[in-house]
């Protein structure tokens, strides 16, 4: 009885030993990559310029999963609710600081339900035009959008987007008042634009770089403090009549909370480590993107900064959906 007890004992801690290095192995599967917009948009560039080097780094494929519609949300709920393993990544935008204010109800909270990685970079937003507009600057759309209230429409990725908040704040502004058509992402609002369904918009800079150099969009001003050195020849908002205007577009990488530490450790050691690659600031450069990573708490600070930033501005416009 005794000999036999004495085997299993053996047995199962040998058992353990050979269990507890493979229960440390991270990451053991391919890792989904949750972004809320649909291909072509600044975010889905970001995700898809570092995943294949961030994929490299941790052993895994690392797969993008386009998840848009619903002002982001879409993305966000179903990466919130995914298990806590590690397995899942999501790219977290400033559209999900505002739409903690923006909207009603949500089936996630920003704040609790996902733990900070890395900050991954941002963009300046440009102000663009269909080329049958009239203007060539932001002061002649501020008059023409003046001489024509709520008949000049502008696009956005969604309701409670950057991109809309960004409209919302010029037209605050500027005094003006435009229709505003919400697309399901960056990529389908330009697609918007260029075929002239909307006349005005304020995107991203990756969603819009290509379609201004090629003539098929008219850049007006980018909404940074400084001009952008991807389109050096617009000036930013501020210096073209609307004083004090600023803002822009960043992306973060984050987890659903309950993440074990030791892999968030691990995804913030790689995500810096890839932004390091030359493919990667190339591909990044090309789209006017600035790369920019971060420590995990850095990127928590910058959350809770926004959602309070943003719902100062959603409140003094009196913005909301239900």
């Amino acid at each position: 009885m005794k000999r036999g007890f004495g085997v299993w004992l053996v047995c199962l801690i040998c058992g353990f030993a050979w269990l507890a290095p493979a229960q440390a192995q991270y990451p053991t599967k391919s890792i989904r990559f949750v972004v809320p917009f649909p291909p072509g948009g600044g975010t889905d560039t970001m995700a898809r310029a570092i995943g294949g080097r961030l994929g490299e780094g941790l052993g895994q494929q690392v797969v993008v999963d386009n998840r848009g519609g619903g002002g982001a949300n879409i993305g966000a709920e179903i990466a919130a609710k995914s298990p806590p393993d590690g397995h899942t990544l999501f790219m977290l935008t400033g559209t999900h600081t505002v739409n903690y204010t923006l909207y009603r109800k949500l089936g996630y909270n920003v704040l609790k339900d996902f733990v900070p990685v890395s900050m991954l970079g941002g963009t300046a937003y440009v102000v663009v035009v269909h080329p049958s507009v009239p203007v060539k600057s932001v002061k002649e759309l501020v008059a023409l959008a003046k001489a024509r209230p709520d008949e000049i429409s502008h696009s956005s990725s969604g309701a409670g987007s950057g991109p809309h908040l960004a409209g919302e704040l010029f037209k605050s502004m500027t005094g003006t008042k435009m229709l505003h058509i919400p697309y399901k992402g960056g990529g389908p609002s330009v697609i918007g634009l260029v075929s002239g369904e909307a006349m005005v918009g304020f995107t991203t800079t990756p969603s819009c770089i290509f379609q201004i150099k090629a003539g098929r969009l008219r850049g007006l001003a980018v909404s940074t403090a400084r001009r952008s050195p991807f389109l050096p020849d617009l000036p930013t908002v501020a210096q073209a009549g609307v004083p004090g205007y600023q803002t822009s577009a960043w992306y973060g990488m984050v987890v659903p909370t309950g993440t074990p530490a030791d892999a968030i450790a691990r995804l913030n050691a790689e995500a810096a480590k890839a932004m390091t690659f030359a493919d990667v600031k190339s591909r990044l450069d090309a789209t006017g993107m600035v790369p920019g990573t971060s420590t995990p708490e850095e990127l928590g600070k910058h959350i809770q900064g926004e959602v309070a930033r943003w719902a100062k501005v959603v409140k003094a416009l009196n913005l909301r959906v239900d």
